[in-house]
């Protein structure tokens, strides 16, 4: 196929227990005028076995080997030989709707002002599924609209990397995914909401994320919380925090504590850290003052910008109520981290 409408980017490394199905998935899709480019990266159990037989069958797939490099140059090696103006992504232990293409699709062509569109997910199988992949499946199809997705982007990744469709000059314009020890979609989203692209999502169940113990998320310390902190705080600084802006940290706890010490490698100036707890009003929280809420509206001004650095989602709403109330615009006066 010399001019697929869209190509779907597959990274594949020791994807054998889960390939079959994850290829069985985009062959049976309803737009038919797809092109998978599935790159192996280096495997070494008998995934390369199994996209030959497929691709065989299919011409419509499309196999490029490379050394075992990782999934940045994977991504990056695929993308280059991605012939459609569409890319999709997704994992080799994932599977998709039937009609998830043809949907992610029609939104873009239906609205030009967006770039990346995701879709709804569902993890499974359900014996695996945790706590924390419930929560995020959860708030991640709450985020239905670009201003949703804007607006939590420093919580958690607003779409799943595996769910996406993209389109490729946005992608290129970019540069593309990048590896700088933390998550490399994460920064690509940051990236392009600096930008000014324009998200949406197919407010359906499109992408069926599996979980399993070898998933990356759970194996590489790049996606630690750690590493997702450090790529919040280097956006940050680089983003709502720019310029003459003065910091006030609502939360002095682990979280808090973290961010606070990022963000003051990255060159930002925090004037305060504000918490509840007795014992920590009237402290420091590296050499700033540690607040009670009721003495923060004293310290508020027009370059004043809030980070709420609390994990817990009950405090967030909370906090979130109080810094509205006090007249504060949630992504300019006041952003969720954590």
């Amino acid at each position: 196929m010399a001019h697929p409408s869209v190509s779907v980017l597959l990274p594949v490394r020791d994807a054998a227990p889960w390939l079959e199905a994850a290829l069985a998935s985009l062959a049976r899709q309803s737009l038919r005028d797809h092109e998978v480019v599935a790159v192996d990266d280096g495997s070494r159990d008998g995934s390369a076995v199994i996209l030959d037989r497929w691709s065989a069958a299919d011409p419509r797939l499309r196999v490029v080997r490379q050394p075992p490099l990782g999934l940045v140059p994977a991504l990056e090696r695929g993308l280059a030989e991605c012939r459609a103006a569409l890319v999709a992504r997704m994992d080799a232990d994932d599977v998709s709707h039937p009609r998830r293409l043809e949907l992610q699709a029609a939104l873009l062509a239906a609205r030009p002002e967006v770039g990346v569109v995701g879709c709804l997910v569902r993890h499974f199988p359900a014996g695996a599924v945790g706590e924390g992949a419930r929560l995020y499946e959860t708030w991640l199809n709450s985020l239905a609209d670009h201003r949703a997705m804007a607006r939590e982007r420093f919580v958690e990744s607003p779409v799943a990397h595996p769910a996406v469709m993209v389109r490729r000059a946005v992608l290129e314009d970019a540069g593309g995914w990048r590896d700088l020890g933390w998550p490399e979609d994460y920064d690509l989203w940051l990236r392009l909401f600096d930008r000014g692209v324009g998200f949406a999502t197919v407010e359906r169940p499109l992408l069926f994320w599996r979980e399993h113990p070898a998933r990356l998320t759970r194996t590489d310390p790049r996606y630690s919380v750690a590493s997702f902190l450090a790529c919040k705080a280097h956006h940050l600084a680089r983003g709502p925090l720019a310029g003459p802006r003065r910091v006030i940290l609502w939360g002095a706890g682990r979280t808090g504590r973290r961010l606070a010490a990022l963000l003051l490698a990255e060159g930002v100036a925090i004037d305060a850290v504000v918490d509840i707890d007795p014992a920590k009003i009237g402290g420091a929280l590296r050499g700033r003052p540690v607040i009670a809420p009721g003495d923060l509206p004293a310290r508020l001004g027009d370059d004043v910008v809030v980070l709420a650095a609390v994990a817990s989602r009950g405090a967030r709403d909370l906090i979130r109520g109080r810094l509205v109330a006090l007249g504060l615009v949630e992504g300019r006066g006041f952003w969720c981290v954590a």
